[in-house]
């Protein structure tokens, strides 16, 4: 963790990115230096929120230390490129755009059917026989729709189509899957524990499924959706048949192109929010005891937030061990109902008033959070 003096007040700084303008990272620095500046003997410790996406291996790494270890893996159209994972003692993290998201070398291909998540599979294998006993994967980015099978063949899975012939599916090739050997994978993660960080309830398939959901962010059409949709159901169906495993209603199984699913049918791994993966695993209630407050933000606070997963999980966890939890925003919508239900002592917004513009926003954003921060202090008297 990132402790100041240990002296003085305690403060917990866990908040999400302002999206588009600072990543937690730098928030989280904002905020304690405003804090220090208040009170140079405070301590403060730092726990920037990643919801699994692209830079969840670098919160991780800045709250709980580590090394970042780079690896040669298999890109989503079968490319070459280098990606990461992150190393804290025997605990990997993963995330999953480092492999199979949208990336500056393949930004002109937008195409889920063909699309695989091999690399993700090769980043675990890497974590795994380097010594990592624990694996948290974060979904997020993706560019893919294959169930996670990609991933599961990089890790020993062998899938065999109607003829007998092993084979890679991709979203577009899903059907084709008649028979799944996954002893080898069985073999390569014995002992090995598998977290999931998993922010979206969606299904496998479905309306509310992968390919209908999301699918069309990735470059599907019409058709193409209702053939990956298609083609993840007969999926679930291998799966339950091949691994005993029921996806076809799993909370999560659609996330990042079905890979929820597949991580639990074929890994064994466990589906968690997000949040309560870094809350637990900074051991929220032993480290929060004692705090003065608890700082948490994000760019945009609303109702949406409420209904999310990252600031009222927090402010659950909090409001337990009867500490405030306050929200610093870029934008607070008017009138949030109940926000003492869910564990929220105060919210403040660093905007005056709206950016005029883009460029305003990204000159003056760092500076209004800071002296929110100090207004904050004043107003809670910390």
């Amino acid at each position: 963790m990132n402790d100041g003096n240990p002296s003085g007040y305690r403060y917990l700084l866990m908040p999400d990115s302002f999206k588009g303008t600072m990543s937690a990272m730098e928030v989280c620095d904002i905020m304690k230096r405003a804090i220090l500046q208040r009170g140079p003997d405070a301590q403060v410790v730092a726990v920037p929120v990643a919801d699994g996406g692209e830079g969840t291996v670098d919160c991780f790494l800045y709250a709980f230390g580590g090394e970042r270890k780079t690896v040669t893996a298999t890109g989503p159209y079968g490319e070459k490129k280098e990606a990461f994972y992150g190393i804290m003692g025997d605990t990997a993290v993963v995330e999953m755009a480092a492999a199979a998201g949208f990336s500056t070398e393949d930004s002109g291909k937008r195409d889920p059917s063909s699309a695989t998540t091999f690399g993700v599979g090769e980043l675990i294998r890497a974590a795994v026989e380097g010594g990592a006993r624990k694996i948290i994967l974060g979904l997020g980015g993706s560019c893919t729709n294959d169930g996670g099978a990609g991933m599961a063949a990089a890790l020993g899975t062998v899938f065999y189509d109607e003829s007998g012939q092993p084979f890679v599916p991709t979203g577009g090739t899903l059907k084709q899957v008649k028979r799944i050997d996954i002893r080898e994978t069985k073999k390569l993660l014995s002992n090995i524990s598998i977290e999931v960080m998993c922010d979206i309830d969606n299904p496998l398939y479905g309306p509310q499924g992968a390919a209908y959901v999301f699918a069309p962010q990735k470059g599907a059409d019409e058709k193409m959706v209702r053939m990956l949709d298609d083609n993840l159901r007969a999926f679930a169906v291998a799966l339950e048949r091949e691994t005993g495993q029921d996806v076809s209603k799993l909370p999560g199984g659609g996330a990042a192109g079905g890979m929820g699913a597949g991580a639990y049918a074929l890994l064994g791994a466990k589906l968690s929010q997000g949040i309560d993966v870094i809350l637990d695993m900074m051991r929220f209630e032993e480290l929060a005891r004692g705090c003065k407050a608890i700082f948490t933000g994000e760019g945009r606070f609303d109702s949406q937030s409420l209904g999310g997963k990252v600031v009222v999980g927090i402010g659950r966890r909090a409001r337990r061990a009867g500490i405030p939890v306050i929200v610093v925003a870029g934008r607070v919508a008017e009138d949030l109902p109940g926000l003492a239900d869910v564990g929220i002592s105060s919210v403040y917004q660093t905007a005056a008033r709206p950016y005029r513009s883009r460029n305003e926003m990204l000159e003056k954003c760092r500076k209004d959070l800071f002296d929110t921060m100090i207004r904050a202090l004043d107003c809670e008297g910390l």
